[in-house]
């Protein structure tokens, strides 16, 4: 049971994020990513996965979607490295920002959106810049959010070292 209320948290805390109108890139899915395995461990990481793909089934598959849940994937396994303390948490969170930046970015590139030589590669990260402060902006409320909650409810983040 508490499997499947972690599974409707996650899949209620992207979807509202991701369903409700809002800037692009401004979700909680990098900070979800990030705080879900470092909270509850990575054999949470399919609930993540499954509510992403859900909620990109409803809005609409792109040709760029496994360097999105590739991003998913990669800023999950870096999170055991961040538990630390709540900087190093925020740190770690908003350097997820920074890889599902680099590798979506690379992404659009590579699906032949822009001209494929370093130029266009150049073009994709510089046009993605727009969508990259909203990712920064969104980690920082989802992960200071997510801080208070851990706070509240004084859960103990060295239990699952």
């Amino acid at each position: 049971m508490k499997k499947i209320n972690i599974f409707l948290g996650v899949f209620i805390a992207l979807a509202m994020s991701r369903f409700i109108p809002h800037p692009p890139n401004f979700t909680s899915l990098i900070a979800l990513s990030f705080y879900i395995p470092a909270i509850f461990g990575m054999r949470y990481l399919p609930a993540l996965l499954i509510s992403f793909i859900i909620t990109d089934y409803i809005i609409g598959f792109h040709n760029t979607v496994i360097f999105t849940w590739g991003s998913v994937i990669l800023i999950s396994l870096i999170s055991k490295y961040f538990l630390n303390t709540i900087i190093t948490r925020i740190i770690g969170a908003l350097s997820g920002a920074v890889i599902f930046f680099i590798i979506t970015n690379f992404g659009v590139w590579f699906a032949g959106m822009y001209e494929a030589n370093l130029e266009g590669l150049i073009q994709a990260y510089v046009m993605g810049l727009p969508f990259f402060g909203y990712s920064l902006i969104s980690t920082f409320i989802f992960s200071a959010a997510i801080e208070t909650i851990l706070k509240f409810k004084k859960f103990n983040l060295k239990a699952f070292r």
